[in-house]
């Protein structure tokens, strides 16, 4: 796989994989559809986690992942002013965390693809006029060591 990585903390095997969006392992891919609440943290201006719970949805067409909000929120403001982040969910056992950079688009054809995204892995959202989308530009996905296929 292109990009993987094993880790071990106290005796726990953690993967890091860098995307290549053409070949993601299909269980992680699969994990990554399935409907599952995600967490989003962004770093508040003085260096303190901030974490939200979020809807997540990747976008392997446009090599991506995104969430929508609404522009007041204080997660667009964090990662305006900082736009490092990563996204958590959780099943039981089973884990994966995106890591990259985030930042806030208003253009209606983005925000539309966000929507579209976040229709498909979870519902159609409620109207919203104030609302944005975060593109997350993914450096890494980490992930309970079961998502990676074994050589």
């Amino acid at each position: 796989m292109n990009g993987r990585q094993l880790l071990t903390c106290d005796n726990v095997q953690v993967t890091s994989w860098k995307p290549d969006w053409t070949a993601i392992p299909p269980l992680l891919l699969n994990f990554w559809t399935e409907r599952h609440l995600c967490t989003l943290a962004s770093v508040r201006a003085d260096g303190r986690p901030h974490l939200v719970p979020v809807g997540v949805a990747l976008d392997l067409e446009e090599q991506c992942a995104w969430v929508i909000t609404n522009e007041q929120s204080r997660k667009v403001k964090h990662i305006v002013a900082d736009d490092r982040v990563a996204a958590c969910q959780v099943n039981g056992r089973r884990w994966s965390t995106i890591e990259g950079t985030a930042r806030a688009v208003t253009d209606e054809i983005s925000v539309a693809r966000a929507v579209t995204c976040y229709s498909a892995r979870y519902r159609e959202p409620r109207p919203n006029p104030s609302r944005i989308a975060l593109r997350i530009e993914v450096d890494r996905f980490l992930m309970s060591s079961g998502f990676m296929p074994t050589a």
